[in-house]
């Protein structure tokens, strides 16, 4: 089954196959000259933006609680483009894992993205778009991403959190969002105050501040769908086991 473009839809995955399969992505060529244009004019507002290469996924299934699909790479200029023109429809789909922290107390954590980034302003989980690092022995390995995400967002390594079986996959759009819950030995305040700390001592961080949720009430209008789709059905799942 392949749910398109379809919205909000949220899916429990337990593992996930996905390949390094490169391909031509025909945007990119054929909308160079514009594209090119576009990166610089965002460059002269956020200087700190890297034109590295990154991964999107051209082929995908779902079959059985298994996410299957195939990455091909570019580089981010195209990657910017193709998401702030409105997602036309190219043959990709930005599939990104998440890693997303719950406190011992139940509060979630998420970063607001500083003003240097590309996504400045957001609040969500520690994630990143998939690049060529991802890439092990063919396959991709979002898994090991997730990790390092935390890590190079937060300064929480593995030694932090224990990491749920599984994923939730939450389908946005051109979307396909990953979520990885990492369940944290600290309260929600203990992690915010590490994470602070942590950002204080980085030159340029990634993140400009830490939010906790813990309600609806919580949520932000800078706070992606995907994310507040996620937690509405984490939360209800996790009321249902209880």
């Amino acid at each position: 089954m392949t749910p398109g473009n379809a919205a909000g839809l949220v899916y429990e995955l337990s593992r996930l196959n996905l390949v390094y399969a490169p391909q031509p992505w025909p945007f990119a060529a054929e909308r160079r000259a514009e594209i090119d244009v576009h990166f610089e004019r965002a460059r002269e507002k956020r200087p700190g933006i890297w034109n590295g290469q990154v991964l999107m996924m051209h082929r995908h299934r779902f079959e059985r609680g298994v996410l299957e699909g195939a990455f091909l790479q570019t580089d981010f200029a195209s990657f910017m483009a193709w998401r702030d023109w409105g997602f036309p429809e190219t043959g990709v789909t930005n599939c990104f894992s998440m890693g997303a922290l719950c406190a011992s107390d139940g509060g979630w954590i998420m970063g607001v993205m500083a003003p240097q980034t590309s996504a400045s302003g957001k609040i969500y989980f520690p994630a990143g778009t998939p690049d060529p690092d991802d890439v092990v022995d063919g396959g991709v390995d979002l898994a090991s991403s997730v990790i390092r995400e935390v890590a190079e967002e937060t300064g929480l390594g593995i030694g932090d959190f224990v990491a749920d079986d599984g994923w939730h996959c939450v389908i946005d759009g051109p979307r396909v969002a990953l979520m990885k819950v990492l369940r944290a030995r600290d309260t929600a305040e203990a992690l915010r105050q590490r994470i602070l700390r942590h950002l204080a001592r980085e030159v340029a961080p990634e993140l400009a501040d830490v939010r906790i949720v813990r309600s609806r009430s919580d949520f932000d209008p800078m706070m992606p769908r995907f994310v507040t789709t996620f937690l509405d059905r984490i939360n209800f799942l996790d009321s249902e086991r209880s």
